[in-house]
């Protein structure tokens, strides 16, 4: 369970990690639409990284960067996000990181959440070091 809290403007979460503040207003917490994409990586990257170990593909380190489309129409809603993903390591092979992500999208709950609400669009690249 989760219990939010609502003070002088800014919502409140207190977690074992600490305090999460949530307000449209960036000088005071962080923006919803920060939160929705965090969640959408950090489970996806997550999956990722246990897929790959799984397959022992020796990768270094995972980033990812985001593009957000807003409808500034329709209450500013998220309609895409793009995800790229940057894979690198030692011997890593581009045909197992796409079959990789295929899994991942499954399996990433936050995505299985909006997929039908936003479009979701992913590509890679690897750094072979």
């Amino acid at each position: 369970m989760f219990e939010f809290e609502l003070k002088n403007g800014v919502t409140h979460l207190h977690t074992q990690f600490g305090e999460l503040s949530i307000s449209s207003d960036r000088s005071k917490g962080f923006k919803p639409v920060e939160l929705l994409v965090s969640s959408i990586v950090g489970c996806s990257v997550g999956i990722l990284s246990n897929v790959l170990e799984k397959k022992r593909m020796d990768v270094q380190s995972i980033r990812v960067n985001t593009n957000v489309e807003r409808n500034s129409e329709e209450a500013n809603k998220v309609t895409r996000i793009d995800l790229h993903y940057i894979i690198e390591g030692t011997n890593i092979s581009e045909e197992q990181i796409r079959k990789s992500l295929d899994v991942t999208f499954k399996n990433c709950g936050m995505i299985q959440s909006v997929i039908g609400s936003i479009q979701m669009k992913e590509s890679f690249e690897v750094i072979n070091l």
